[in-house]
């Protein structure tokens, strides 16, 4: 029997601006999610256990009170509830990465966005979790959606606090497919920026080279203004030139399109239906039949680069590590060396590729489905990325967000992808079609 825990409304734009304004009063707003993580991630498993959570969140909460009296003064995350995927390092909390190695291998300075995000007035919530060292044995997480089926990985935790409401904000990463794919899985927001837009310090890589930074939330909004706020040189405002006539998005024909299920691609193409009919413009583009060949590049790459971060660990504490983690690491230690440089080469080859063509076929964005299909039924794996691995092996930002539901009710999201470091524009027309598809299908 298919079990679904209770969910709460977290709309993130909503919460900090009602949290900066006083009228929701943040003692009573923390104090109640504490209790809402007491009594329901007891079967979500969402957050790492903390004893004193409470205690803890109570004296910061009154540090912060302290600290900013007025409203005026308060900064603009002032009070917002974060949860952290356990491969970020955070002051006052132990780094376990979802492992069994000791906690002191990962000891180290609190990672820069989170910091920064601590310096906007946000408050640690507490420690997500994820798959071991964010790749693909799963966590303890369960979808809140439907409590037998995958949340998703690496940033499980993260995905399912937010989707359940427990926090309206979380930080993961993606390095493969491992912040769009639980959010589509979830039901909620997934960004992760143009790479190197957020920093990576103070993070266990798992690929230097592709690893990015992104950002869970319940509302393209409050992605879009805490993305503002992280990610480098971002642009305040779009001139309104841009927006003179609708968004032309591509539509990737091909193989890429067609690692989708039968019922993915069914609901996309009813999606499709629903931005035409608003006004849309949409183009179908053959793009990515080289699919295959893309991700075996980047399998090896990624496998190099964590074979080296694990050197030192793994030789000492090669029992410690659960059988694909092991894998990957044994795989990357036969990856030569003119492999992994032709790799690193091709990511920017895919990059400059992929928005050539979007210059010829007069694109703005790309659009396809956000996963394969929806989160599978089963704990035992996290499901496939492979709708997201070229967009992270090139580099480009990506959004995506619930536009329906599968047959059995479980989200179906969209994946925006935009050219390189053009983050707000991508987050602004996520935006407009998210309204859309909420409007339509009150999409929760």
């Amino acid at each position: 029997m298919t079990k679904q825990t209770p969910l709460f409304s977290a709309p993130l734009f909503e919460f900090v601006d009602s949290l900066r304004k006083g009228l929701i009063d943040l003692s009573s707003y923390v104090e109640d999610v504490c209790h809402r993580v007491e009594t329901l991630d007891t079967e979500i498993h969402a957050f790492l256990p903390e004893p004193d959570r409470s205690a803890r969140l109570k004296k910061e909460v009154a540090a912060l009170k302290e600290r900013f009296p007025r409203p005026a003064t308060r900064p603009p995350l002032y009070g917002l509830l974060i949860g952290v995927k356990d491969i970020f390092r955070v002051d006052g909390f132990l780094t376990r990465a979802g492992s069994q190695l000791p906690q002191s291998l990962f000891d180290g300075p609190e990672a820069t966005c989170v910091s920064a995000l601590r310096s906007l007035g946000a408050l640690v919530l507490g420690k997500t979790a994820t798959t071991e060292f964010a790749y693909r044995e799963p966590g303890p997480t369960r979808n809140p959606r439907k409590l037998d089926h995958t949340p998703g990985g690496s940033s499980s935790g993260s995905a399912a606090a937010v989707a359940a409401g427990l926090c309206p904000l979380a930080l993961g990463t993606q390095t493969i497919g491992s912040v769009i794919r639980p959010a589509a899985y979830c039901g909620v927001v997934g960004f992760v920026p143009s790479r190197g837009r957020i920093s990576t310090e103070g993070v266990i890589p798992f690929s230097k080279t592709v690893d990015v930074v992104g950002l869970f939330a319940q509302d393209v909004a409050g992605t879009r203004l805490v993305a503002s706020l992280l990610c480098k040189n971002w642009r305040s405002k779009l001139s309104d030139a841009q927006f003179t006539k609708p968004p032309v998005l591509g539509i990737p024909e091909g193989a890429y399109l067609e690692q989708a299920s039968r019922e993915a691609l069914d609901a996309f193409e009813r999606q499709l239906e629903v931005l035409g009919g608003a006004g849309f413009s949409l183009r179908r583009v053959r793009v990515l039949d080289d699919v295959r060949k893309i991700t075996a590049r980047h399998e090896k790459m990624i496998a190099m680069e964590m074979a080296r971060t694990h050197e030192v660990w793994f030789r000492q504490y090669k029992s410690l590590y659960r059988p694909q983690t092991a894998a990957i690491i044994r795989s990357g230690q036969k990856v030569k060396v003119g492999e992994l440089a032709a790799a690193r080469a091709s990511c920017k080859q895919l990059r400059v590729h992929l928005e050539q063509l979007m210059a010829e076929q007069g694109l703005d964005l790309w659009i396809s489905p956000a996963a394969t299909g929806p989160a599978p039924e089963g704990l035992d794996s996290t499901g496939s990325p492979g709708m997201n691995l070229p967009w992270t092996h090139a580099g480009l930002p990506a959004v995506c967000f619930p536009a329906g539901r599968s047959s059995n009710g479980l989200p179906l999201g969209v994946q925006l992808v935009g050219r390189f470091l053009r983050d707000d524009y991508v987050l602004t027309v996520a935006e407009r079609l998210a309204e859309e598809f909420k409007s339509r299908h009150g999409m929760d």
